[in-house]
């Protein structure tokens, strides 16, 4: 039984010989991601590399996501661990210094970035260590006076955020535009970019992958709570959205995190935009054989929830054993799969006339149970479209691009396929259709719905429906020969 939810899996020492991933591909991952908060760029063109040949030895597409790791912001160096007590005092300065003990309950110590001290208010919170430390801010000065609200142990470099505070920096570092003009220049498919805040983000990504030649598509890591805020701006702007629960726990109350993931998903189905749920799904499998049973529900209900893929993270990069990991994922969502509620035709609302030909198209598939639908389209967005009604019936899109083809790899329920492109709707109708009937994708006794656009070629022109029973797949497999 083929799952219809997409597994994304992060590459990682554990996961980086061809023979794993290749492992990994046949178990279920469909797209890998590399995660550019580590390792090197020689280091990534390796695991690329290697991505691709275990692609090719499994006759399987699969896609490839760069995680950009963003202004994440740390506590600079300090002289030793703070203890810290409820009450104490932290004080943090604008300067750039080595934190240290000044006296009994008083600390003082600089961040990464110490602009974002000057965007802070009274009565504001600092999270510390990952949210591990509640500071609140009591004075604003020279410097900022904090007050400790609970105990915890505080050491170099460790993250903070900033759950009250719009801060307005930019999200793209100096880094991530090395790193950016590195995934362009070797073809990946996706690009994430971490701590969005508004469509400006996404908008200002797409201008540097413009002008260094990417059509990689742009996916907003959501995990702040402006951009829960603006997620409708966000997806909009955006070619989809990542629900990153790890900092999104910390930037909003731990208890409206499920909330929140339940609606982003909604919104993206609704946009047809693919939506995918990160962060600690399967963590004890890192280290253990067998994931617990509030993991294995967590990912269930993120399939039930209408999610497009589902994230390893530690799990596959550092686990001890990645492939059984994606292997229990899998065997989670076909499990699931089986009590989904497909078929979600009176959900939404009619953006475009596109939408009406999917929406059509998705009905006819459900009341005359086709075999699958065969979308034929140039940029995957009719694919898309199809995709959201999430009927049982299968859909093959085909494509004559490749990138497109890659870009299809995270959306529900799609399975991409290639095809050459012709200007003739129907000598095209007629190749994809033997190509489809030589490689044993499709029955010739079966039954088909096909959708495509005329012209042919053209973005946003999907006009077309033909139902196919054996006798007209017979005419066009033989009008191609």
């Amino acid at each position: 039984m083929n799952k219809k939810t997409k597994i994304l899996a992060t590459v990682g020492p554990s996961s980086d010989s061809v023979e794993v991933l290749e492992g990994l591909i046949r178990a279920g991952v469909n797209v890998f991601r590399l995660n550019f908060s580590h390792g090197t760029h020689e280091y990534h063109k390796n695991i690329l590399d290697n991505i691709r040949v275990a692609e090719k030895k499994s006759n399987k597409r699969v896609g490839i996501l760069q995680d950009i790791c963003g202004p994440k912001i740390r506590v600079g160096k300090l002289e030793n661990d703070f203890n810290l007590m409820a009450n104490d005092e932290v004080i943090f300065t604008r300067e750039d210094i080595v934190g240290k003990q000044i006296d009994k309950n008083r600390y003082i110590l600089s961040i990464n970035q110490p602009s974002i001290l000057d965007m802070l208010k009274e009565g504001e919170y600092i999270y510390l260590y990952d949210g591990n430390i509640k500071a609140k801010v009591v004075k604003i000065g020279e410097n900022i006076e904090t007050l400790i609200e609970n105990e915890g142990k505080l050491s170099s470099n460790k993250g903070v955020n900033f759950p009250n505070t719009v801060i307005n920096i930019d999200v793209i570092t100096q880094k991530d535009e090395k790193d950016l003009l590195w995934g362009a220049q070797n073809g990946v498919d996706f690009v994430a970019i971490s701590f969005v805040q508004n469509a400006q983000d996404i908008l200002h990504v797409r201008e540097l992958l413009k002008e260094y030649g990417s059509t990689s598509r742009v996916i907003a890591k959501i995990e702040k709570f402006d951009a829960v805020e603006n997620i409708d701006e966000i997806l909009k702007a955006s070619d989809g959205v990542m629900v990153a629960r790890g900092d999104l726990g910390i930037e909003v109350p731990y208890y409206k995190v499920p909330s929140i993931q339940k609606r982003i998903i909604r919104k993206a189905n609704a946009a047809s935009k693919p939506v995918i749920t990160a962060t600690q799904m399967l963590l004890s499998m890192a280290q253990n054989e067998m994931a617990t049973r509030a993991e294995i529900s967590d990912v269930a209900n993120a399939v039930l929830d209408g999610t497009d893929a589902v994230m390893l993270s530690e799990e596959s990069a550092i686990g001890t054993n990645p492939v059984n990991v994606v292997q229990v994922m899998s065997n989670t969502i076909k499990e699931t799969e089986e009590v989904y509620p497909y078929d979600k035709f009176d959900r939404y609302e009619f953006l475009d006339e596109t939408d009406i030909i999917s929406s059509s198209t998705a009905k006819l598939a459900e009341q005359l149970s086709v075999n699958a639908i065969i979308s034929i389209t140039s940029s995957g967005k009719s694919a898309q479209k199809l995709a959201r009604y999430r009927i049982r019936n299968d859909i093959f899109a085909v494509t004559h691009d490749e990138k497109t083809a890659r870009a299809l790899t995270i959306v529900w329920g799609l399975k991409p396929l290639m095809c050459v492109k012709n200007q003739n709707l129907n000598m095209m109708l007629a190749n994809v259709l033997t190509e489809l009937v030589k490689e044993k994708t499709i029955d010739k006794n079966g039954k088909y719905i096909v959708t495509a656009g005329f012209p042919t070629g053209m973005e946003g022109s999907t006009n077309f429906i033909r139902i196919l029973k054996k006798e007209q797949i017979e005419y066009y497999t033989d009008f191609a020969l």
